[in-house]
């Protein structure tokens, strides 16, 4: 098995500074639903192989869980079926039907405009939010895992929050009103816009002080299936600026911001790279290889989100392996830009998970 000279850090940093990394980071994050079908069958895939593709969202307390006899089927899997709601820190009332899985908002504190007036966000001081849950990190604990990182030498990234900024409007406004909002411009769009952005950048601030961090992670799904939900010109107009301010703060501090989205982004991209992105982690089926390839390459280090809604659960082992490979000779380089992760969800055999982890460990090297 071939060992890098360089950390995963030192590696990772060069690839999102074209600085000419050894291999492209690639990583596997299996779902608790999925593992908790094939739990052992996973562990002894990743064990057997190369170490350097990191298997994310892997939690301890994860193992030893089985099915149980009686429950609900669901597509010839067991997914355990919930129905719990909770009130987060920003008022939303979110419902969970499925176990492992985000849940949506239901109740949302601002779906009428006479909400506003007395509405106040959470205090930056208590501590870092996290979408759907109602509980607040405090930022003495994410310190001290800042100070645990930097001890270790791993590489420090912290998760912002993900439903930052669009998804936070429309879990406070509701997805139509917010819809109707950026089509009708009235003025208390415009004003919610700017005091969430406000809140966003109060809490960069505070968690920049909490230590030397190397990325900020920052979530927000912005497209659906074929399109983008509001157009590039209102993106540009309401979106565009409050992004610039905090991709700017971060970026002001040395700090490389590395930003999701699910969807179909394209039409979106130059702009989140104009504001400041370090990473865009994009889907590579809904976005298109060769869109990626000529907005991005060269330009910006990509984060390429294989496809985990039909290549991945429903391919053969031989087409993911030829989709991987694909991807890579199309968008790496040797100076850098290049990550790939998979995100597996039932029901993914097991053999595909061998299959992407094969292909990653087979193609990384640059």
């Amino acid at each position: 098995m071939r060992k890098p000279i360089l950390s995963f850090r030192e590696n990772y940093l060069r690839s999102i500074e074209f600085r000419g990394p050894e291999y492209i980071p690639c990583r596997v994050s299996i779902t608790w639903p999925l593992w908790r079908i094939y739990g052992e069958k996973i562990k002894k895939a990743l064990q057997r192989r190369q170490p350097l593709i990191h298997p994310h969202v892997i939690h301890p307390s994860w193992d030893g869980i089985i099915r149980q006899e009686g429950e609900k089927r669901d597509e010839g899997l067991y997914v355990p079926r919930v129905s719990r709601t909770l009130i987060d820190p920003f008022g939303c009332t979110w419902s969970f039907n499925i176990e492992g899985y985000q849940g949506q908002v239901i109740k949302h504190p601002l779906a009428k405009w006479e909400s506003l007036k007395n509405y106040e966000f959470p205090d930056p001081e208590k501590g870092l939010p996290s979408e759907g849950s109602d509980k607040i990190t405090p930022w003495s604990t994410i310190s001290e895992n800042i100070k645990r990182l930097k001890a270790e030498g791993s590489l420090v990234q912290v998760s912002l929050m993900h439903g930052l900024l669009f998804q936070r409007l429309y879990y406070l406004r509701g997805f139509v009103n917010l819809m109707r909002d950026f089509m009708e411009r009235p003025p208390q769009i415009y004003e919610l816009i700017d005091r969430l952005t406000e809140y966003i950048l109060a809490l960069i601030d505070r968690l920049l002080q909490c230590g030397p961090i190397d990325v900020i992670y920052i979530g927000d799904d912005l497209g659906t299936q074929t399109r983008m939900p509001i157009s590039p010109a209102a993106f540009k107009e309401l979106l565009y600026p409050s992004y610039r301010k905090i991709f700017g703060r971060i970026r002001g501090k040395g700090v490389h911001v590395y930003f999701h989205s699910d969807g179909h982004v394209i039409e979106v991209l130059d702009q989140l790279i104009e504001a400041g992105a370090s990473i865009l982690n994009v889907q590579d089926r809904v976005n298109g290889i060769d869109n990626i390839e000529s907005l991005c390459k060269g330009r910006i280090c990509v984060d390429v989100d294989v496809d985990r809604q039909h290549l991945i659960p429903f391919g053969k082992p031989g087409e993911i392996k030829s989709h991987i490979k694909s991807i890579v000779e199309e968008l790496s380089m040797k100076e850098g830009g290049l990550m790939i992760e998979a995100e597996i969800h039932p029901p993914t055999p097991p053999a595909n998970v061998e299959a992407i982890i094969e292909s990653m460990e087979q193609y990384m090297w640059l």
